[in-house]
């Protein structure tokens, strides 16, 4: 009779998914251990096809749970010279994601002496998430205009991709796409177009507390490439009407009361009154 090899825990697998964890996760679970509660996080990010181009558009503000950690988050980052890319979800997990392509665009376009093509960046974006299976948690608005025109991609975290005229990600998603869904029309001029990206943004940053602070715009043409940051303030800090200094006696004092306490003087020079050694 042969004998059967049986697998150790050094035994590395070979091929096909490991579900280790997943046995791990239960047993711990039954044993009462609490499993970590995903936070929400909150943005707006948006981006369309118009005559000549894209634009780009995200708000500002980055939150940690329940704090708004930045008023001022830049959202839009550089993928080449002609590709940007918006993010939503875990800050860090964009930041990173979008660096990497970045790296790897760069020694393409080093290799083949061309401007990158919008598709490869979605290429190389949809393969690396779906590697991690939806962990790394970064929501992507990729956009460009490349030798065969401008293109638009909306990138989700566990590696699907979609090819739209206009798309809107994040928590105020809706709000924003229902501002697209009314005023968008194809082949739109530039003013026309970044208004209304700005608008589709200023009503996620009213409508959902994820989103808020100023609004970044990125346009981007054959020529050129311009990043607008705060292209317009949505929350405007307003002016106090009144005085709110009030004036002694105004509140009643029901009673008073003086303790006396034991003290005992130690010394009275006031510290930082020493010269300082300089040699």
């Amino acid at each position: 009779m042969a004998a059967v090899a049986i697998p150790t825990a050094t035994d590395l697998q070979i091929g096909g998914f490991n579900f280790e964890n997943c046995r791990r996760n239960v047993v711990l679970k039954e044993k009462g251990l609490k499993e970590p509660t995903a936070y929400k996080t909150g943005t707006t990010i948006v981006g369309l096809i118009y005559k000549d181009g894209v634009v780009l558009a995200a708000d500002t503000r980055a939150t940690e749970d329940t704090v708004v950690a930045d008023k001022n988050c830049e959202k839009i980052h550089y993928i080449s010279s002609n590709i940007y890319c918006c993010g939503a979800g875990t800050a860090a997990d964009t930041e990173m994601t979008t660096q990497m392509i970045s790296s790897q665009l760069e020694l393409h376009r080093l290799n083949t002496d061309r401007k990158p093509r919008v598709c490869t960046a979605n290429r190389l974006l949809k393969q690396m998430l779906f590697r991690y299976h939806g962990y790394i948690s970064a929501a992507l608005v990729l956009g460009g205009v490349d030798s065969t025109g401008p293109h638009l991609y909306s990138v989700y975290p566990h590696g699907s991709t979609d090819k739209l005229p206009y798309v809107t990600m994040g928590s105020g998603s809706l709000a924003a796409m229902s501002v697209f869904e009314d005023g968008f029309k194809p082949d739109m001029e530039k003013q026309e177009a970044m208004q209304l990206a700005r608008n589709a943004i200023v009503a996620g940053i009213f409508n959902d507390l994820g989103s808020g602070s100023n609004v970044d715009v990125c346009v981007i043409t054959k020529d050129k490439t311009e990043y607008l940051r705060t292209f317009d303030e949505a929350n405007l800090k307003g002016q106090r009407q009144g005085n709110y200094r009030y004036k002694r006696g105004t509140t009643g004092v029901l009673k008073t009361q003086v303790k006396k306490f034991d003290y005992e003087v130690v010394g009275t020079k006031v510290k930082g009154e020493e010269k300082m050694e300089t040699a």
